[in-house]
């Protein structure tokens, strides 16, 4: 069975899932609604009572207690005792609410609260591949728009249904005790209601799902555009942008409309409905009760159960539409919760890592390419060792180092650490013993010293300089007018390119790591930075394994061993000497490159 027809089939179940833990509160918010609308249904009985019993000579359905507590001789004495009574009650009826108020405000807020919190718990261990291919903007729409629709509507609309219940339930009951035929006549339409309504579910979760999916794609094209409003401006792609979301924007638009137009025919064909009801109702009444078939003070009672009858059927409508709109943002949070986590089935054994690494004829092929991304990879890097990874864009450098630390996995051969399959080692244990720094690097609106020690909030300040002077950092920040305490900006905007990578090799430097991956983190430093950067590796971290995926040759060229791929294979490996000898791609790089380098010095030179 499909997971969209287990939602159709366990929408119960559904709901369960979000509210599970909280019955409590909810309980005692539906025992006091309960309590209320049966006082509720009390209210018209006063009026009855008055006309029938304390000015005419008539029974009443007015509970006899207190009845006995406000009769006395006098009529006037008892209208005033009858008022007190009815403003007691009132006054009961309000500490009543605002109970139930506080208990379902709490039950509505916990609920919430569980469920941003398992969903971002959830996508903070969803694979590499799910977040790879999912919209920001949408994910942040499930976890802040749909988790308001879930917790508004069981908070509100779902206990209301309750009350439309216990109240027309409850209403229906007195008005049988007072006159069957009159009941009848109260409720006739009540059908033609519940069958309208049905429809209407049926129509609104359709549109509501297209509505969403629609204020999702608009909220996405707003998300990337105010993140990326740099590149934005640098071209001057701002009309570009505007016409791209007034799209996305006239897209929800059409949507909602359509929506709005259901809501309008759905409220205004039930509210004629309702007052045809109403109508009817109220001439039955004025008939019965000129024909002497009902008393009085039965007809106010009447016209006030009537109401208790037919307004809460309108706000079925309402309920109706919710539920709809609810449904589909269940369905969306589901598409977060019910994926794959992907340390369920993972390993737990967490076996001592030195550095020794092994690739053992390793392939890997996308699910949606048609062709393998790599192939027969093998190589094989000692602890304390430093290999390069060089090669054209797109021949899989990045894939390969993914593959390493299990962002993704490979489904041949085998990739080894101190010749154990990463696959039979915990993940998490794993990725802790093998740094990674990528090229490009996520900094938060928070100081540098922050942005370094993120990592560790119990670091040392001895600690966070040394990584800091290790990558090259340390004179930078201090140049700075704050210091280690300015402000990096969102994303690190403040900083320049090798700054931020800078930060990003600091930060992955506070703790010696036996395995350590630069993915092209070195590219937005100049040459001789890199020099600096890599003289203090060997200095501070000489027993550590080092992985350097770089288009920089004089990076390189340090390495005690280079690999290069070429469509997903590797075509040389060897040491610079070596792979120079061969006359190869590595040597086609070379030699791109050193004759790039001496026509820029040759270029200085002139120019002195």
């Amino acid at each position: 069975m499909s997971i969209q027809k287990e939602k159709k089939v366990n929408r119960f179940k559904q709901f369960h899932k979000w509210l599970k833990g909280q019955y409590h509160l909810y309980f005692i918010a539906l025992i006091l609604l309960v309590v209320l609308q049966y006082f509720r249904t009390l209210l018209p009985l006063f009026f009855q009572y008055i006309i029938n019993t304390v000015l005419g000579n008539e029974t009443s359905e007015l509970p006899q207690f207190m009845q006995d507590w406000t009769m006395t001789e006098s009529v006037t004495k008892t209208l005033l005792f009858v008022g007190l009574l009815y403003a007691g009650f009132a006054l009961f009826r309000i500490v009543l609410m605002f109970f139930r108020r506080v208990s379902i405000g709490m039950f509505m807020e916990r609920v919430a609260y569980n469920m941003r919190n398992r969903l971002y718990s959830k996508l903070q261990n969803l694979s590499f591949s799910y977040h790879s291919q999912a919209e920001t903007g949408d994910l942040i729409q499930r976890c802040t728009t749909d988790v308001e629709t879930f917790r508004v509507f069981v908070g509100e609309q779902l206990i209301e249904i309750f009350r439309l219940i216990f109240l027309v339930g409850f209403s229906i009951y007195q008005m049988a005790r007072i006159n069957p035929t009159m009941m009848i006549y109260s409720v006739m339409v009540t059908p033609i209601i519940f069958g309208s309504a049905f429809i209407y579910f049926i129509k609104v979760k359709t549109i509501f799902k297209k509505v969403e999916e629609a204020e999702a794609k608009m909220t996405t094209t707003l998300q990337e555009s105010v993140t990326g409003i740099r590149v934005v401006k640098a071209f001057a792609k701002e009309k570009y942008e505007i016409e791209k979301f007034e799209k996305h924007s006239k897209e929800y638009l059409k949507e909602d409309y359509k929506l709005l137009r259901l809501m309008a025919f759905f409220w205004g064909g039930t509210d004629f409905i309702i007052f045809v009801q109403y109508g009817l109702a109220l001439s039955m009444g004025i008939v019965l009760t000129v024909n002497g078939v009902i008393e009085p003070g039965d007809f106010p009672a009447y016209l006030m159960y009537i109401g208790m009858v037919v307004w809460p059927m309108r706000q079925l409508g309402r309920i109706i539409g919710d539920f709809g709109k609810t449904t589909v943002a269940l369905d969306r949070l589901d598409g977060i919760d019910l994926e794959q986590n992907e340390h369920d089935y993972d390993s737990k054994d967490t076996p001592e890592i030195v550095g020794k690494v092994e690739f053992k004829n390793v392939g890997f092929q996308f699910h949606d390419d048609n062709k393998p991304l790599l192939k027969n990879i093998s190589f094989t890097v000692n602890k304390g060792e430093t290999i390069a990874i060089v090669g054209k864009t797109g021949s899989g450098k990045s894939t390969l180092i993914n593959l390493m630390i299990r962002l993704l996995d490979n489904q041949e051969g085998q990739i080894l650490f101190d010749g154990i399959d990463i696959k039979e080692i915990n993940k998490k244990h794993l990725r802790e013993h093998v740094g990674i720094i990528m090229q490009e690097p996520f900094l938060y609106s928070r100081t540098v010293y922050d942005n370094i020690g993120i990592m560790d909030k119990k670091a040392e300040k001895e600690r966070i300089y040394q990584a800091a002077n290790i990558a090259s950092l340390h004179d930078d920040i201090n140049n700075f007018e704050a210091g280690y305490e300015t402000i990096v900006g969102e994303r690190g905007v403040t900083l320049s390119g090798g700054q931020k990578q800078r930060v990003a090799i600091a930060r992955m430097l506070i703790h010696s790591k036996p395995v350590l991956i630069f993915d092209d983190s070195l590219s937005a430093v100049d040459t001789e930075t890199d020099i600096q950067i890599r003289t203090a590796l060997n200095e501070f971290w000489s027993n550590t394994t080092v992985f350097i995926i770089t288009h920089r040759i004089t990076t390189a060229m340090e390495a005690d061993k280079i690999i290069v791929l070429d469509k997903g294979e590797i075509s040389e490996m060897g040491s610079h000497d070596e792979l120079i000898k061969n006359k190869g791609i590595y040597n086609d790089l070379w030699d791109i490159q050193s004759n790039v380098e001496y026509d820029y010095e040759s270029i200085n030179k002139e120019d002195e």
